[in-house]
C-alpha cells in the first residue's frame, strides 16, 4: 500500500499563482511505500551519524573558485575570460526569469549551452543566497535542454578509448564532464520538481540541493577548462543519457530520488574517483589528476546530503532507512556496482549494510552481539536442563 501526502489544499492556500500549471500538477504526490518493516522513526534516525563536515559545508561562503590555476582552484579573473565566455544577457535573463529558487532552477534546466548552464547555476544559487529569495513553486521542463553535441547514444554504443579518437586523458575527462553537467540538472530538477513540498520537506532540503548544483557547476567548469587546455571540447565524442533516465524514474517519489541520485549515482563517484586519479597519473597528466581528486573529495558532501535527507524522509514516513533503501533499489531497478570505496562511503555516512550485504553481520551493533551471546548461553542451559530431565524421566519410567 502506498502512503500519499496530497498537497492540493496546501497549493491552493499559497499566494503563488497556479493557473499556468496543468491539472495533474496539483495532484503531485510525495509518496513512499509502507510495509510491515516499518519501525520507530526516532530509533532508526538515531542509529546513524551525519558526515562531520556537513554543517560547515552548509554554512560555507559562496565558492568563487571556478578557475583551475597553477596551484589549484582560484577565482576567475577578468583577464581569464574569453569573449566566448561572456554572456551579457545572462544577468538580465536571471533577473527577469526568476523571483524564487524554483524559478531560477527551471531557468537553468531550460538552458542548453553547457557553459551558460554552469554560469547560470552559480548565479542562481548566489542570487538566492544573497537576496533571501523564497523557495517558490515552479513546474520543471520534461527534460533538461541539451546542446547538439555530444550525440546521446546508449551506453553500449559509447566507443572504447582506442576507438574514440581521443587520448585516454581527454576520453576520461570528457566522460567526467558529462557526468558533472548531468549532475547540475539532477540537483536542480530535485529542487524544482519537489518545490510543491517545501512546507513538508523544509527550506534546508532545497538549500542543500541548490548548494550541490552550485558545486557541480564549478566541477563542470574545471573539466571544461582542462579539456580546452589539452585541445578538446565537450561534445567531441558521444555520451549516454543513462543518468537522466535514472532521474526520470524517480520523478514522483522524493525518497526514490534521494536514493537514486546521491546514494547510488553520486556514491559511485566516490568509488570511481581514486581509480580515475590513478589512470590520469599513469597517463602522465598530473594536472587533470589533481582536478579529479578535488572533485572526488567534494562529492563526499553530496553523498552526505543524500544520507541526511533519506533518513529524514524515512523519519517522516516512520520507516526503517535500511529496509526502505533496499526496497527502493528493487522497485526502481537501481543497481549497486562494486568495488566500493568503503573509506569514502564511511566518511559520507552511508551505513555499509545499506549497500553491501556481505557486511551486514560484520556491522551488527555490539549490543546485539552481546544479546545474542547471552541468549546462546540461555539456550545451552535450557538444552542441558531438558536433556537432564529427559534422562531422569527415563530412569524413573517403569520397565515393561
Amino acid at each position: 500500500m502506498w502512503f500519499h501526502l496530497k498537497i492540493r489544499n496546501m497549493l491552493l492556500a499559497t499566494k503563488l499563482r497556479l493557473s499556468s500549471f496543468p491539472p495533474h500538477f496539483y495532484y503531485t504526490k510525495l509518496r513512499f511505500s509502507s510495509s510491515s518493516s516499518s519501525s520507530s522513526s526516532s530509533s532508526s534516525s538515531l542509529q546513524f551519524s551525519s558526515w562531520s563536515g556537513l554543517q560547515s559545508w552548509r554554512e560555507s561562503p559562496l565558492n568563487e573558485d571556478r578557475f583551475w590555476g597553477p596551484n589549484g582552484p582560484q577565482p576567475l579573473l577578468h583577464s581569464q575570460h574569453s569573449s566566448s565566455d561572456i554572456d551579457p544577457i545572462t544577468p538580465a535573463r536571471l533577473e527577469a526569469s526568476g523571483s524564487s529558487l524554483a524559478e531560477l532552477g527551471a531557468l537553468v534546466l531550460s538552458t542548453s549551452d553547457p557553459l551558460t548552464k554552469s554560469k547560470l547555476s552559480h548565479l542562481a544559487f548566489s542570487r538566492w543566497r544573497n537576496e533571501n529569495l523564497p523557495i517558490g513553486l515552479c513546474q520543471p521542463p520534461s527534460q533538461p535542454a541539451r546542446p547538439p553535441n555530444p550525440q546521446l547514444v546508449s551506453p553500449k554504443e559509447i566507443p572504447v578509448p582506442k576507438n574514440s579518437g581521443l587520448p585516454l586523458n581527454a576520453y576520461l575527462l570528457h566522460n567526467l564532464a558529462h557526468v558533472e553537467l548531468n549532475a547540475i540538472d539532477l540537483a536542480w530538477d530535485t529542487v524544482v520538481r519537489f518545490s510543491p513540498f517545501y512546507k513538508i520537506l523544509g527550506d534546508e532540503f532545497f538549500a542543500d540541493f541548490a548548494h550541490v548544483a552550485d558545486d557541480e557547476s564549478r566541477h563542470f567548469a574545471w573539466c571544461l577548462q582542462r579539456l580546452t587546455e589539452i585541445g578538446f571540447n565537450y561534445g567531441d565524442m558521444p555520451a549516454h543519457n543513462l543518468l537522466w533516465r535514472e532521474c526520470e524514474k524517480s520523478s514522483d517519489n522524493v525518497a526514490a530520488r534521494v536514493a537514486a541520485i546521491p546514494l547510488v549515482q553520486e556514491a559511485r563517484g566516490l568509488d570511481a574517483g581514486p581509480r580515475l586519479v590513478q589512470k590520469m597519473v599513469g597517463f602522465g597528466d598530473h594536472r587533470t589528476s589533481s582536478i579529479v581528486a578535488r572533485i572526488a573529495e567534494e562529492e563526499i558532501a553530496h553523498v552526505a546530503v543524500g544520507v541526511y535527507w533519506f533518513i529524514s524522509i524515512c523519519h517522516k514516513m516512520n520507516r526503517a532507512p535500511c529496509s526502505a533503501f533496499k526496497e527502493l533499489l528493487l522497485e526502481y531497478n537501481l543497481e549497486l556496482k562494486g568495488p566500493f570505496n568503503y573509506s569514502a562511503r564511511d566518511e559520507a555516512g552511508i551505513p555499509r549494510e545499506w549497500y553491501d550485504s556481505s557486511s551486514t553481520n560484520k556491522q551488527e551493533p555490539e549490543e546485539n552481539q552481546n544479546n545474542r551471546q547471552q541468549l546462546s548461553v540461555v539456550y545451552d542451559r535450557l538444552a542441558c536442563i531438558i536433556s537432564m530431565e529427559s534422562e531422569h524421566s527415563s530412569l524413573r519410567r517403569p520397565s515393561e
